[in-house]
């Protein structure tokens, strides 16, 4: 099967495009020691599984189920980060995981000894209230009040018994330029804490993967905290595995007129792109450019009730009409793990493309999909 023959709305997902950002991350391990996780909070594709652990060392999941796909699809080191734990899960996740890391020095004190006696790592996650970005508050995990992470002032030095390692994730779709000012917080605030610890998770957000991104900082980076400190440095990228290997095909409904040319699309901004509303984030689209570009300008929007189920504005050669197909590229990452069934929207299919270029569902939804979620 070709991507033209592929069923609509799909999210199409490029192993060979999967394999090169593997590669980059495989290198980062080989020339620095570090030790990468997939986090599943942002590609939890677990038919690319095993091409997955033939690179990196394991999986980060955000909660007992990540934990349990982790366990189940990839088997490797199994880790995982919660801002509370429920304590009718915690024996699960103890059987699960291997390295278990709390938010606040309640949650150690409260779960870490019996976690530690099962033979698991511990870590706390900490907060070094240094805030690198601009215009995103809402994955901000430095923004004032923020419920992640232990800052400096409410650390307790009577926890490092219990701790085997420190975790921060401060980043989102960032560069190595953000890591380093990261690390001279953390430094600042949690230096003399590290010399004793086993590990330094430096958490997700880098865009290692991304063609602009600066290898050599971070390699650097990892290297120096990991001489210094002796410690084994971790990264659990998730967007970075899987960042613009996969699409979003779609077709055009229908086309109308109102201050404008608008496209109505089978494929939904809030239900199967909802990125584009929370961030806001515009999608690249194949063969289209932005307003002013082309001649042929079209809002693109989705076909639920919601007002605001629009993609964004979009420049064509040609006047768009129904039956059209339309490609959104990095569909990947966040995509498939947020979509939801408002309105019944159908959950797009998921479809691979192996290294031939030949394509083949690998699921399909229906309204039993739907159905089971209600009661």
């Amino acid at each position: 099967m070709r991507a033209e023959q592929l069923p609509t709305p799909c999210y199409l997902v490029d192993q060979s495009l999967i394999r090169r950002n593997l590669e980059i991350l495989r290198g980062v391990m080989d020339h620095t020691g570090c030790r990468i996780l997939l986090a599943q909070k942002a590609f939890s594709m677990f038919a690319l599984y095993p091409l997955i652990g033939e690179y990196l060392c394991g999986t980060t999941a955000s909660g007992l189920y990540e934990a349990r796909l982790g366990a189940e699809e990839l088997g490797l080191e199994n880790h995982i980060f919660s801002p509370a734990y429920r304590e009718e899960e915690f024996d699960e996740i103890v059987r699960l995981c291997d390295h278990i890391v709390f938010n606040s020095p309640a949650q150690v004190l409260r779960f870490g000894a019996s976690a530690k006696a099962a033979g698991r790592s511990i870590g706390l996650r900490i907060n070094p209230e240094c805030s690198t970005q601009e215009g995103h508050a809402i994955y901000d995990p430095c923004a004032p009040g923020s419920r992640l992470g232990t800052t400096r002032d409410q650390f307790r030095e009577e926890l490092l018994p219990l701790l085997d390692g420190l975790h921060f994730h401060t980043l989102c779709q960032q560069n190595a330029d953000a890591l380093l000012t990261t690390l001279d917080a953390v430094e600042k605030n949690f230096g003399p804490y590290l010399s004793g610890l086993k590990w330094l998770n430096f958490g997700g957000g880098h865009h290692i993967t991304r063609a602009d991104y600066d290898l050599a900082a971070l390699e650097a980076a990892i290297s120096r905290i990991s001489s210094r400190y002796g410690v084994q440095v971790y990264l659990e990228p998730g967007e970075a595995v899987a960042l613009n290997a996969g699409f979003l095909l779609t077709t055009v409904l229908d086309t109308m007129e109102n201050g404008g040319s608008i496209a109505i699309l089978d494929a939904s901004a809030a239900c199967h792109m909802p990125d584009v509303l929370e961030m806001p984030y515009r999608p690249p689209l194949q063969n289209a450019g932005q307003p002013g570009e082309k001649p042929c300008l079209f809002r693109l929007t989705g076909p639920t009730c919601l007002a605001g189920d629009v993609i964004g504005s979009y420049s064509f050669d040609t006047p768009l009409m129904t039956g059209d197909r339309l490609v959104f590229e990095d569909m990947a990452i966040y995509s498939m793990v947020k979509n939801n069934t408002f309105n019944g929207m159908a959950l797009p299919a998921i479809a691979l493309r192996d290294e031939n270029g030949d394509c083949r569902v690998i699921r399909q939804f229906g309204y039993e999909d739907f159905k089971r979620r209600l009661s």
